[in-house]
């Protein structure tokens, strides 16, 4: 009957109609015993709509809500209870709903306006890309340099929590948070694989992400499903933007990301949730944390220096803005005027602060870390600190042995080797060469962007290309379903390739607020002092349109693009090579370019990365006496688009 009723009203009166009936029927046959619940009924049912008819689904869950609203707002008398009632009164009601409908048809209408979901091309996209349009307009385009009046900023987050009621399940969530300048993606990694290992339903959530918008939210390992985002996504996004206004308007992209994670993490009920600090620490949206189980702060250094402070101890002074009274806390050893910092905020809100030791990479009996690069042996270290005190505080250690001090147990051996995190210190063989050239072209990726972190990302590349193995590839990652698995990649051998000649090649950009004459020579400079010397360094502008969200994002290859800030990067690299020898640079590179670049005699500049990756593939299939080796840095956007071109 239901049904029927449903395509006579469909056929008649359209979607509006529909949705009335339903939850008139829905009372008239004793379903429920008044009109929430009914509503709520058929609110559950049209979940349905999700996949099937994503704009008819959204707009239905629009309706229920304004005419739940409406319904909520009447007088107590209202007769809205139909347990009991005659026929005539059900046909009043069914008037009354007629007449609620034009009403909560002219609010869904301004509603759509004020949320911009009218737009014409929306029919076209995906439930998912409707999605992550709607999250690009939560992008604000404004300086770096703008931090004024951040606290009174900061305090609206906590209005947002009010709205999604998300205030209680936060205080009792077992956090782990974790500030730095280097290495915090990394720590958060280890800790996470860690726990898992251990048995713990684990939430991480990390910033940026490379190719999709759900890295930042894993959910035991494993980036989190479309369906679950866009059940998470629109429950707050909905919610918010029913409630914001002038005076407490829609939070900005991070912001609303790093509520998202709290939300997402609530609602799966995970056992621990490891927060990374986006940027600083005592302004951080992760930081509405109030009561963290555990704390910790990586490798400080000079990064985002514009909001941070000039000093290395003002920016040890935002990143131990997460410190929260007695709660303990751990970092790694630091600069001295960082430490002292670190050490005076602790004391001031009596928090016991421990400098843990890198690990020992004897305690991995024979293993290594499932991050590569002998930095990561310091964040190891300070995650096994990390995840020491969560399982004591919380009171899980059960059968896990932390007394013993040469020994670790089998489960964090196992979390620590597995752990897997894309664009830091990985090697990707380019898929588009095919057969015995597969491993003649190989991408070696971390996004390094400060000068400590350059000169870590180049000791790596030194050291890797040299124990890299062409018959056998170890740590190629690949992307399926949301998952990394390491995978073992047997290679063709050969006499011919045996014989071919290592070609180290430079793939670079960053962005205009880093400091090209900080980064450039101290990579150049690591990377010298190891034996390695760059045949030819490639400068391309950044593919990602940073005010777009998902696939997207990828602007095309414009002939008109600004090149200056590539220019300018050439410029500091030429000037460096030509203060060493002549003998660094060799001859076999200096092919005349194709494309309208600069070639100058050790670098280029290309109009667009795909352009850049067709003269490296290019350039493969022409020398067959050349394996080139490039490293892809500078920047975790260029990654990304490295990634999204190589793997397809």
């Amino acid at each position: 009957m239901k049904q029927k009723y449903n395509e006579q009203y469909e056929c008649c009166s359209g979607q509006w109609i529909t949705v009335t009936a339903t939850v008139t029927l829905t009372l008239l046959t004793q379903k429920s015993e008044n009109v929430t619940e009914a509503i709520f009924l058929v609110s559950t049912e049209s979940d349905k709509y999700k996949t099937q008819k994503p704009q008819s689904y959204r707009k239905r869950q629009l309706f229920l809500s304004t005419l739940s609203s409406l319904l909520q707002s009447q007088p107590p008398s209202f007769p809205f209870s139909f347990s009991f009632l005659s026929f005539f009164n059900s046909l009043l009601s069914i008037f009354l709903f007629y007449c609620l409908i034009e009403i909560s048809k002219a609010s869904i209408t301004m509603a759509e306006k004020e949320g911009g979901n009218g737009s014409s091309n929306s029919s076209s996209l995906t439930p998912y890309e409707e999605a992550l349009e709607v999250l690009s307009s939560l992008i604000i385009r404004r300086t770096r340099a703008d931090s004024s009046n951040m606290g009174d900023q900061f305090e609206v987050l906590y209005e947002y929590l009010k709205m999604l009621d998300l205030e209680e399940p936060i205080s009792k969530m077992k956090i782990i948070h974790v500030a730095g300048t280097k290495g915090k993606g990394s720590t958060c990694t280890f800790a996470e694989s860690i726990l898992r290992n251990c048995g713990f339903h684990t939430g991480l959530f990390t910033s940026p992400h490379l190719i999709d918008i759900r890295e930042r939210f894993r959910l035991d390992g494993v980036d989190i499903c479309e369906e679950k985002f866009l059940a998470y996504f629109w429950w707050c996004y909905d919610r918010l933007k029913e409630k914001t206004d002038d005076n407490i308007p829609m939070p900005n992209y991070f912001r609303f990301l790093a509520i998202l994670a709290f939300k997402i993490f609530a609602s799966e009920q995970v056992d621990v949730a490891i927060m990374e600090v986006g940027l600083g620490g005592k302004y951080d949206a992760t930081n509405v944390a109030r009561a963290p189980i555990v704390c910790g702060i990586t490798s400080l250094g000079y990064d985002h220096m514009e909001i941070l402070g000039n000093t290395l101890g003002e920016i040890a002074g935002e990143k131990a803005g997460i410190f929260k009274d007695r709660i303990p806390a751990f970092t790694v050893p630091q600069p001295d005027e960082a430490m002292h910092v670190l050490e005076e905020k602790a004391s001031l809100l009596n928090v016991p602060l421990q400098v843990v030791a890198p690990l020992d990479p004897k305690l991995l009996n024979g293993l290594r870390l499932g991050l590569e690069g002998e930095h990561q042996y310091l964040n190891a270290g300070l995650a096994i600190a990390l995840c020491s005190t969560w399982l004591k505080r919380t009171g899980h250690l059960g059968d896990i042995n932390l007394e013993q001090t040469n020994t670790l147990p089998e489960q964090f051996i196992q979390g620590l080797t597995s752990a897997s995190l894309q664009g830091r210190a990985q090697i990707v063989p380019d898929q588009h060469i095919k057969n015995e050239s597969l491993n003649d072209l190989v991408f070696f990726l971390d996004g390094a962007h400060s000068p400590e972190s350059m000169e870590v990302c180049a000791r790596w590349f030194s050291l890797a290309i040299k124990e890299y193995n062409p018959d056998q590839i170890l740590l190629h990652q690949q992307h399926d379903n949301s998952k990394f698995s390491h995978e073992v990649v047997k290679m063709h051998n050969s006499d011919n390739r045996a014989l071919r000649k290592s070609t180290p090649i430079l793939l670079f950009n960053c962005l205009t607020v880093r400091d090209p004459q900080l980064l450039l020579p101290r990579l150049m400079k690591t990377c010298a002092d190891h034996g390695v010397y760059f045949k030819k360094a490639l400068f391309v502008p950044s593919l990602s349109v940073y005010n777009k969200v998902g696939s997207q994002a990828l602007a095309p290859s414009d002939p008109n693009v600004d090149l200056s800030w590539q220019f300018t990067l050439q410029k500091v690299w030429e000037n460096l090579m030509q203060g060493n020898k002549a003998d660094i640079v060799s001859e076999d590179l200096k092919d005349d370019m194709e494309m309208s670049v600069s070639n100058c005699e050790h670098s280029a500049v290309f109009p667009s990365l795909p352009v850049a990756i067709k003269w490296l593939r290019d350039r493969v299939q022409q020398n067959q006496s050349v394996r080139f080796q490039v490293l892809v840095t500078g920047s975790l956007h260029l990654i990304g688009d490295v990634l999204k071109i190589i793997k397809k």
